[in-house]
């Protein structure tokens, strides 16, 4: 009696590798220690953002009342910190020649009309420093005009002190080709351009709009500022949408991993497919 022989082993059935197994591979390993990197800098960004975005020290209410020597508020040529906006300054110097300007479309209590400006030499400087100063409004262009001339007769070397508030420069803007010298913007830099005397000057880079009106004309509606509240909610728009740049940082290496097990995935089933009888 014979014996049959033993039935031969039967192959190990194959599955397709799971999402698990795709992910603990090397490179996708290696690829989420990278996004974890990069979400690390978006976050470090948001907290960043965040801390930015509460004042922890605002400035006590009405503290843009108190009239502040210039030299405490700013220095010539720095730019003007926005919780000093509408500060109300005082300063003393001497009206330089030749230098009372107008500009245009200036609006008070909603009626446009003109300022009339003037560059106020520093007293007591070390080097010649100047002050663009608005001296006062008028309705119309010859009413300006002739307030300028006005003024132009004090222009006598003579030291006066000046109070008002300081505002940020209004940035200059090109005239028009048939008039190039009116301006429209409040803006020490262009008024510099028509400045005499100004070698070797220091310039402030606000202007102050006087209190008090000069020269005949009406006084300039300057409110004091409204008070701003400590929390910038932009800032912390930004810092939100940081968390989300960090989330998404994940969630691009989790669509990128699976998507490779997918095409794996597929690529086995049409294997087997093709294999069948």
């Amino acid at each position: 009696m014979s014996s049959s022989p033993p039935d031969a082993a039967a192959p190990a059935p194959e599955f397709p590798p799971t999402l698990r197994e795709v992910m603990l591979r090397g490179r996708w390993i290696g690829m989420l220690l990278l996004c974890l990197v990069v979400a690390g800098v978006f976050a470090w960004l948001g907290q960043w953002q965040l801390g930015r975005a509460i004042d922890t020290n605002p400035p006590p209410p009405g503290a843009t009342e108190k009239v502040l020597p210039i030299d405490q508020v700013v220095q010539p040529g720095a730019y003007l910190d926005a919780p000093l906006v509408g500060q109300r300054t005082e300063t003393r110097g001497s009206w330089v020649p030749g230098d009372f300007l107008i500009v245009s479309s200036r609006f008070n209590d909603g009626a446009e009309g003109y300022w009339v400006t003037g560059q106020l030499r520093i007293a007591g400087t070390a080097k010649p420093t100047s002050l663009a100063v608005a001296v006062g409004w008028a309705a119309d262009e010859q009413a300006a005009k002739a307030a300028a001339q006005r003024l132009e007769k004090t222009a006598d070397g003579s030291v006066v002190t000046v109070t008002g508030r300081l505002i940020s420069d209004e940035g200059p803007v090109a005239p028009p080709k048939d008039q190039p010298e009116r301006m429209d913007r409040m803006s020490p830099a262009a008024l510099l351009g028509f400045w005499h005397d100004t070698a070797e000057l220091s310039v402030y880079r606000p202007f102050l709009a006087s209190t008090a009106a000069l020269g005949g004309l009406d006084a300039i509606s300057s409110p004091a500022p409204e008070e701003h509240s400590s929390v910038n909610w932009l800032n912390i728009f930004y810092a939100v949408e940081w968390a989300i740049f960090a989330g998404f940082a994940f969630y691009l290496w989790y669509r990128l991993a699976k998507d490779a097990w997918e095409r794996e995935v597929e690529d086995f089933e049409d294997r087997h497919a093709a294999a069948r009888p």
